[in-house]
This record gives C-alpha cells, structure tokens and sequence, in this order.
C-alpha cells in the first residue's frame, strides 16, 4: 500500500516550548527546517495558515524553487480569496513545483480568527462554501472550456483558466479536515484526503468509520485517503524518552500559563472546534493510550492543532504508528517539538522502520495474491482437463 510522510514547514523557530527568536518569516530557518525533511525521508511538508502569519503559498513557492523532491501541501482558507483566483495560484505553484503540490482547504475553527480577515459566517455556513471552493477549484484546474456557476456562495460566468496543473498530473490532491457533523458531509464528498488528528485506536477507527460511510452516502465507491498527526517523542531508551516528555511538558505548562485567550492561541479550556473538543474529552478519560499515544500535551493547549504525542524509542514509535497503518492509515504526519533536530531523528530512526514494514507486508500479500491466482488457474486447468 505504501505510506506517506508529512512534516510542517516551519517559518521561523517558535512553537510551543519556545518564543521565536527572530522575525515571523525566516528565509533562512524555513529552507533549513524544510531541507531537514527532504535529506531525512520525508514525502511532503505543510504550509500552515493563520490570519496574522505571514502568506504559506509565497513561503511554499520559495521552498519549491530551492528543492527537487520534498512536496507541498499548501493550507489555504476559501474567505481569503475567491475559487478562480485560488485556482489559478495553484496551479501556478504546481507548475513552479513540477507537480509536487497538494491543497489543504482550511474551513475554520475559530469564529475569531475568521473574523480577523472579515468572515462572519456561521460554522455551518462555512463549510458549505468550502464544499462549493473545492468544486469549483477543481473544475477550474481540469476545464478548458469555460463554464459557470451559480451557488449558495458563488456566482460567476463563463470562466476559464489559461494555467493549470503540471502536465504530468491532472490535478493536485485535495485535502481536507474536521470533526463534525458537517465537516465529515462535505469533506467525505470532496476531498482527496481526509486529515484527522492523532487519537487511540478506537477513536481513530470510529472517525474512519464514519468518513467511509459518509463517502458512501456521498455516492462515492472508495472513502478518501486516511491522514492522522502526531507529536513524536523519541529517545534511546523509554525512560529518556518519558524523562523527555515531562520536560517538554513543563515548558508547555509554562508557555500557556496566564495566556489570554486570543484568534491565534483560542480559549484553551473551551476550544470551539470539534476536534479540539474531542482531544480534551480523551485526555480527561486518561493520560495514556495503547502502545505509546500520550495526551497530556492536548490537555494544557487545549487540544489546539495537532497535540497529542507519541512517546517511546524509535522502535515503540514506529510499532505505535504501524497500528494505524493497520487501520487503513495512509498519511502519518508528525512534528517534533525541537523543529529542526526532531525532524532529523524521526526521519533516520523512526520512518525506516515503518518503510521497511510497510514495504514486507506488501510484499507479502502481494505473494499472497499470486499465490491464490496460481492455484485458481491450477484448480481451473485440472477442471477442464
């Protein structure tokens, strides 16, 4: 089946342990941080989106233009643009990219942060204008007539692009998020992939189940690919990995204590979001999960973004992330807490383990097949016979 690695682009050192020490755009930190993905065995790196940060697609343009393989995926929210020009931009940086691009289309799960930049829709009125952006982009990117469209959120006439996606791709792949009701309607209709954040084993099967039966009722044969996040927590033994834990928690503890609510760090006991929700429902039910799943770090953010970690050596973090392969999981995203050197350590300890599995067991049921199809055409010649 093979599996894919997402990391985060990071544009300057900041993050939950600590306060960035330079500006909030830091060319040289963000192809370093970037170029630690691509010589360590990463697929692809986020550009993420905040009203306040500075612009992810002119940062992802960057990085596409300095290296050859690592791939893109770009957070785009549809109030800041309209669909046509999203999708010329794309586009654009698909080609920059020699196809190595991917959308995240961000609905919003901060009614404050949507309101910075001007959008006052309700949560639900949301998300049906993002399922009318992604119909509409990706008609755009594939159309060479021009066509139309008159929705709940979008009228225009007779509109056709003069660039589209790289020539060796029809089109970049959708990406999408959300843990609502309405998220998983329009997301499990639309959507190329559908991200989840990293939860137990149940929990994570629940939420596959029910974006598979979406697709179905969606008219669709085959669910959208599967994506789960992490923060990995990786050391020799397991007592230095937890020793780790702890004090990276403890600079957490002391990074959000006191901090008022605001678009950016969100009330952190009552967090809007449903997903954030669900995070912080699981950390009060219990500290630990399964092999390695660790939600103490969700608990003091808030269950703010990807924030439930997986703690362990190497190989307990590889064997904790093939159980969601197990699942059906076909993305594992994962961001360490020390940028840079986190980004290297997983990719030279943790990603060949899971590679290496992954690519036995393909090999396996692929021996498998073969061997059912040799006995079936046996079974069959000796019948005719």
């Amino acid at each position: 089946m093979g599996i894919e690695f997402l990391g985060i682009a990071g544009l300057n050192d900041g993050g939950e342990t600590q306060a960035r020490s330079g500006a909030s755009f830091d060319k040289a930190y963000t192809l370093r941080f970037a170029r630690a993905h691509e010589d360590n065995g990463w697929d692809r790196i986020l550009f993420a989106y905040h009203s306040g940060s500075p612009d992810p697609s002119t940062a992802a343009a960057y990085i596409a233009s300095k290296l050859d393989h690592l791939k893109i995926l770009l957070a785009h929210r549809p109030n800041v643009s309209y669909p046509t020009y999203a999708a010329k931009v794309f586009a654009t940086l698909d080609q920059i990219s020699d196809g190595r691009l991917n959308v995240h289309f961000i609905t919003g799960g901060s009614t404050a942060d949507q309101a910075a930049e001007g959008d006052f829709l309700t949560k639900d009125e949301r998300y049906a204008r993002t399922g009318e952006y992604i119909r509409i982009v990706k008609q755009a990117w594939t159309s060479r007539e021009p066509f139309s469209f008159d929705g709940e959120h979008y009228r225009f006439e007779n509109f056709v692009s003069d660039i589209w996606p790289a020539a060796n791709r029809q089109r970049p792949e959708v990406s999408f998020g959300g843990s609502s009701p309405a998220a998983y309607a329009i997301g499990a209709a639309e959507a190329d992939i559908y991200a989840v954040w990293g939860e137990p084993l149940a929990n994570t099967a629940e939420q596959i189940t029910t974006i598979t039966d979406a697709a179905h009722a969606a008219g669709r044969e085959q669910r959208p690919k599967i994506q789960v996040a992490f923060r990995p927590i990786i050391a020799a033994t397991e007592e230095l990995a937890w020793q780790k834990a702890h004090d990276i928690l403890a600079k957490i503890e002391r990074r959000t204590a006191g901090a008022a609510p605001s678009s950016f760090i969100g009330d952190l006991k009552n967090p809007e979001n449903a997903g954030s929700q669900r995070l912080l429902s699981i950390a009060e039910q219990g500290d630990r999960y399964d092999r390695a799943l660790w939600t103490k770090p969700a608990a003091v953010s808030g269950g703010r973004g990807n924030s439930n970690a997986l703690v362990g050596t190497p190989e307990t973090v590889a064997a904790a992330l093939l159980d969601y392969v197990d699942l059906g999981v076909d993305i594992l995203s994962a961001r360490g807490y020390d940028f840079v050197n986190d980004t290297i350590d997983f990719g030279r300890y943790v990603i060949p383990i899971v590679r290496e599995e992954v690519a036995r067991r393909d090999a396996a049921a692929a021996k498998t097949a073969a061997e059912s199809s040799d006995e079936l055409k046996r079974r069959a010649h000796h019948d005719a016979a």
